[in-house]
Parts: C-alpha cells; structure tokens; sequence
C-alpha cells in the first residue's frame, strides 16, 4: 500500500527522470538486471539507468566510473534512481526495507552465515544502508543484514525508513572511496580492494 502510494504520488518525478534520461544519453530509460530476492529466487530488478552503454573496444561494458552519466551521479547521490524498484515492491518481489538485492554471482561466494541475508525479501533501503552504506566493507554489510533478519520488527523498519529519509538529505555513503558504487564482492578473506 505504501509503495502504491509513493508511486502515485512520485508520478512526476519518474516522468521528468525518464526524459532528463532519454535527452541526455542514448539508451533505454530504465535499467534491468537479474538479482536474487528471497531464498536466493531471481527477480528483474528495475532501476533508472544511470549508466551510459558504452563499450571498451569490444563487446565489454566500460568500467562503471567511466560510464557514469553526469545525470546518473546526481540520481545516485539523491537515490533517486531507486524509483522504478516501487514496481518490484508491488509485485511482491521486493519489500520497502530488506537487504539490498546484490549480484547473482555473488551467492556462492557467501559464508552460510551471510547467506542468511537471503531469509527475508530485499529491500530499497535496510539497516547497512542506514548505518554506513557504501562506505562500509562488505562483511559489515552482511553483518548487518545478518542482524536485520534476526531482530526484524514493525518498529524497526519505521526506524530504518525514517533514518533512510535523512540519509537522503545527508547524502552520505554513497559510494566507496575509489569506485562508482563498490568493488567486486570476491568472498569474505579475500582481497576486496
């Protein structure tokens, strides 16, 4: 109900988002990948592309900071990029608080304790996005998706959401220092940098 709500009432902004995106780089508007939502299922995520669709001399995208549209940064760093995955919401394949939905590749490099992150549906914001996002390591973040799973509750999703409202403002975290967004998760002792 809250995210039919928020998708009614942010109408516009997808509206002027999806022409800013289509004047401003060739490409489609919206961004679709496949993730794995709750007990590891896969889902197409949908986001608005921040990216541009350039190639590296072959078949190979570019690496994420170079194809990073000046549009996209702005969209990153209000996170408003995040609008599109309302409809996956809406389809019961995401919640509006959950661990964030990462790489398909990335569940066999899991630790079975990590994995835990997969025993709820992911969500737009969750309990790492608000206590550090990107400029957290990668075990942080499981940890703390680890902790949200087991401490679930009404109060604390209202606590989270309520905390992701002045993260918003604050714009802090969103990207680790040297990358677009993260570096490649390679397993838990490895090197990540």
């Amino acid at each position: 109900m809250v995210a039919g709500l928020l998708l009614f009432f942010t109408l516009p902004v997808w509206v002027v988002v999806g022409l800013l995106i289509k004047l401003t780089s060739p490409g489609p508007i919206f961004f679709r990948q496949i993730r794995p939502g709750q007990h590891g299922r896969p889902f197409t995520l949908i986001k608005f592309r921040t990216m541009s669709e350039v190639k590296d001399g072959g078949a190979e995208p570019s690496a994420d900071a170079s194809r990073l549209t000046r549009l996209g940064r702005f969209l990153r760093s209000t996170s408003l990029d995040e609008l599109p995955e309302m409809m996956n919401v809406l389809k019961g394949e995401m919640s509006l608080v959950g661990p964030r939905p990462l790489l398909m590749q990335y569940l066999p490099r899991y630790t079975p304790e990590q994995s835990r992150r997969h025993e709820v549906k992911p969500g737009i914001t969750g309990w790492a996005q608000v206590n550090g996002r990107n400029a957290l390591t990668w075990e942080q973040k499981f940890a703390h998706d680890v902790w949200y799973v087991d401490h679930w509750s009404p109060g604390l999703d209202f606590k989270i959401l309520s905390k992701t409202l002045l993260q918003l403002v604050t714009r802090e975290g969103i990207s680790a220092e040297g990358h677009a967004t993260m570096p490649e998760f390679r397993g838990s002792g490895l090197d990540e940098q």
